[in-house]
């Protein structure tokens, strides 16, 4: 297991508002007990590498290491319904849940947790739906526009009109290369806006669901973005370059809520696709590696086909069930992939996968996941622990 001192650095850039930062772990999350949360999770959400996740609660707010569940950094201050990282650094974007006045809901505060201070504060009119950024732009959302930004500046680059997006639903992708912003196009249809945040330029539009949309993310090199509708049934995967759909997966034939979706890192066409519902189950779909063809009627899986029509039949994944408390927000990440080969054990592994999750109950979980050639899956527990203190 790596830590943090062994990961590679870059230097600051003068002129910047963020540099990079050293954590001090404060301890180790204590072990997960039986026992309901009396202080429940208002946000959650992973870094831009995924090396970090970040909650915020009706008390304040902690950051935590994702290799070793270890606790970063906390600061209990108030309540706080947004709280984002920016991968790695002493900058944090967060606002409060509006249940005193210096915690605003309409108050975007850029926080620096070296010195615990506010280095900015940016005040609006309206409530603030969601955040997201990288090291050039800061993206704002509200019901009914979005601001873009120059994150070390601040300069407001860009405002782009959009249609109501009461529940702030966006994907960044903060892939240097392919620098774009996802936003819903219409409250009667799943289709979406695809812009570049760094050209400010509008990419594309693609129409990817009759209904409208719940759930979207980008792969980690901004080439794919994947979709769920508010019915939940289907997920669909677009190639960005020419807004052509690639895959398309039936998730179940009852309607669930998609609380998240995650590729697999890579440089090219990721490995799996990860889905997180309602129904308390991780679905894991294939796209970029090649499993035996071979099906079997008591598993859950199968190659991934060729064709862009719908997978109708659920033997086209894999499902986790009861990776959470059914009806409990989800957030879940793939961490690493690793693709191998063991011809010389009778059931190979051809996929090694680990999976970090978040449920809003407070609890964070990482998974090790191993498929065969016969398409098996193996899920072993590697750390469960719980984020918020009873």
């Amino acid at each position: 297991m790596r830590s943090y001192s062994n990961r590679s650095k870059w230097s600051e850039v003068e002129g910047r508002i963020y540099k990079r930062l050293c954590f001090k772990p404060l301890g180790i999350l204590p072990q997960m007990a039986n026992q309901s949360s009396a202080h429940p999770i208002l946000c959650a959400s992973f870094n831009q590498d995924n090396s970090c996740f970040a909650i915020g609660t009706k008390d304040g707010f902690k950051i935590f290491d994702c290799d070793t569940g270890r606790l970063l950094y906390e600061r209990a201050i108030g309540a706080f319904v947004i709280v984002e990282m920016l991968y790695r650094t002493n900058l944090l974007a967060i606002v409060g849940a509006g249940e005193q006045p210096s915690l605003s809901p309409r108050r975007l505060c850029l926080f620096n947790i070296v010195n615990g201070t506010s280095l900015r504060e940016l005040n609006f009119l309206t409530s603030i739906l969601a955040v997201r950024m990288d090291r050039k732009r800061l993206i704002v959302l509200f019901k009914e526009q979005t601001y873009i930004y120059d994150v070390n500046s601040l300069e407001k680059k860009q405002i782009i009109d959009t249609v109501p997006n009461v529940q702030g639903l966006c994907a960044f992708s903060a892939c240097v290369d392919n620098p774009y912003l996802a936003l819903p196009a219409s409250t009667t249809k799943g289709s979406l806006l695809v812009y570049n945040v760094v050209d400010l330029q509008s990419h594309c539009e693609i129409d990817a669901h009759r209904s409208p949309l719940i759930a979207m993310a980008f792969s980690s090199n901004g080439t794919y973005i994947a979709t769920a509708s508010e019915h939940g049934t289907i997920i669909r995967v677009h190639l960005i370059s020419d807004a052509t759909k690639s895959y398309s997966f039936r998730r179940g034939t009852y309607s669930s809520t998609i609380f998240s979706l995650s590729f697999g890192p890579s440089a090219d066409l990721p490995d799996i696709l990860l889905a997180t519902s309602s129904s308390g189950s991780v679905h894991i779909f294939s796209l970029g590696f090649d499993l035996n063809e071979r099906k079997s009627n008591s598993l859950l899986g199968s190659i991934i086909p060729g064709s862009v029509s719908d997978a109708l039949d659920p033997a086209h994944h894999l499902v986790f069930h009861h990776a959470f408390s059914a009806g409990v927000r989800s957030n879940a990440v793939v961490q690493k992939i690793e693709k191998a080969s063991g011809s010389s054990n009778p059931d190979p592994v051809v996929l090694r996968a680990t999976i970090s999750m978040i449920s809003f109950s407070g609890y964070y979980q990482e998974y090790s996941l191993r498929i065969n050639n016969k398409n098996e899956a193996t899920w072993t527990l590697e750390r469960r622990s719980k984020a918020i203190a009873e």
